[in-house]
């Protein structure tokens, strides 16, 4: 028997109504950011095999999808192109061509659902030949980062110009972000914000989104490698390092990519600065939760809402997911 007095941490964990009351951290639609993939044609979407329930919509498809999506509480989608392979080359020179995909899609997106937040996926591998985030050297060894970094700032300017709300240089390119930022405000395009994939790392986790996106033909290969320019999984210092460059350069939120097996690097960015923390659930994490839910080993919805809290705990603000749409879809009882 415990002796009187003695603390009883069980007393707020009794029932519902107390574990409601003192409960510390919760993820609302608001706080998620629903990755979506843009096709051309005028078909039906076309299912995602790695990635259940995800979709690679045409632009008509992709307007009545955010349509859905505000309608449940999402206020911001992140979009990707998925381009035929007969225009990507290696130098990515579709990324800058005026009637490219991804601007044709963002117009008719903000006439269609005009307070959705857009944001605009700023880096080369759907448009490249070779899968990297940006331009090769001329003797294809590695990646050429100023020259990458002129190419995404067009790139920015673009899709800017077509009314996307931010731009998200994912490419993990050194100067990038303020390359960006001047480039967007010498062009009168300063109300448009950067989210800035600060610590991205060369993770395994990526698999699924490079097939979504058709970059995944070169997976396995020497050349895919990204890790001259991503984050090497051992490091916490590097990624410090970054965020603070970021914040310096103008960024306006910063970005931990994958999310879950990084929930360190989470809070370390949320103790490093003060403006918003996105984390992003890759589609690596997203599709092993629907694997093992498939073989009946974890429970779908519980894990899935287990591992948003515990993004959210560690000090995102902002969570990029696959999980997103069905999140809302349950926090509305649809």
């Amino acid at each position: 028997m415990l002796n009187p007095g003695s603390p009883r941490p069980r007393r707020l964990r009794k029932n519902d109504s107390v574990r409601n009351l003192v409960r510390e951290t919760g993820v609302q639609a608001a706080d998620l950011i629903q990755p979506l993939f843009v096709i051309d044609g005028d078909g039906r979407p076309e299912p995602i095999g790695s990635m259940p329930g995800q979709f690679r919509h045409t632009i008509a498809g992709l307007c009545q999808e955010c349509r859905e999506l505000f309608d449940l509480g999402i206020q911001a989608v992140a979009l990707f192109p998925s381009l035929e392979a007969s225009l990507k080359s290696p130098g990515g020179e579709e990324s800058c061509n005026e009637q490219t995909l991804v601007l044709r899609a963002i117009r008719p997106l903000k006439e269609a659902v005009p307070d959705m937040q857009v944001v605009a996926h700023i880096a080369l591998d759907p448009y490249t030949t070779h899968g990297h985030d940006g331009v090769l050297t001329p003797d294809g060894q590695d990646v050429d980062n100023d020259r990458s970094v002129e190419i995404l700032s067009r790139m920015a300017v673009l899709n800017a110009g077509a009314g996307a709300d931010f731009v998200a240089p994912s490419d993990m390119m050194d100067g990038r972000i303020q390359a960006i930022r001047e480039a967007l405000d010498e062009e009168g395009m300063s109300r448009c914000g950067i989210i800035a994939y600060s610590a991205k790392y060369n993770s395994a986790y990526y698999g699924p989104f490079r097939d979504a996106v058709g970059s995944s033909k070169a997976a396995g290969t020497t050349l895919l490698s990204k890790a001259g320019y991503q984050l090497d999984p051992a490091n916490a210092r590097q990624a410090e390092r970054e965020l603070v460059l970021d914040e310096l350069e103008g960024a306006d939120i910063l970005m931990v990519k994958p999310a879950g097996p990084y929930l360190d690097i989470i809070r370390l960015a949320r103790e490093t600065t003060t403006l918003p923390v996105a984390a992003y659930q890759v589609s690596g994490e997203y599709a092993q939760i629907h694997a093992a839910a498939q073989m009946g080993w974890l429970d779908l919805k519980r894990c899935r809402d287990e591992s948003l809290l515990a993004i959210k705990r560690a000090g995102a603000d902002l969570i990029l997911t696959y999980f997103a749409r069905d999140v809302a879809a349950t926090l509305r009882g649809a």
